[in-house]
């Protein structure tokens, strides 16, 4: 086997490992966190970040066009369909009024959504 290819197999699992540490600490997050809006934070921003480590320590490993394009593809739709699902959730945890606004440093929401009479 040449070093190099080594040194890549070597840095791939590095990378798998790394996102796969950063996916647990969301995880964690998730699980300690008080309310709604924390765990929304704490399911998308280390889940992207880890998968996104996890791919490149993969595509590392892997080393093919169509596989590589595989890898881009699934790190696009976990961009677009995680945050907008957490977005959905903590928006309509507000609504439902699971929301705690005393926390809250800043509320654009409650002109929206606030009826003038």
């Amino acid at each position: 086997m040449n070093v190099w290819l080594q040194i890549l197999d070597t840095a791939g699992a590095a990378l798998v490992l790394l996102g796969a540490a950063i996916c647990l600490l969301g995880v964690v997050g998730m699980l300690r966190l008080p309310d709604v809006l924390s765990r929304s934070h704490a399911a998308t921003k280390p889940q992207a970040l880890g998968m996104l480590i996890v791919l490149a320590g993969v595509a590392l490993r892997l080393r093919s066009g169509m596989d590589l394009a595989t890898l881009g593809l699934i790190g696009f739709f976990q961009l677009m369909t995680g945050p907008v699902a957490a977005h959905l959730v903590a928006r309509s945890a507000y609504r439902t009024g699971q929301v705690d606004h005393s926390g809250l440093l800043f509320d654009d929401l409650d002109e929206q959504l606030t009826e003038e009479t």
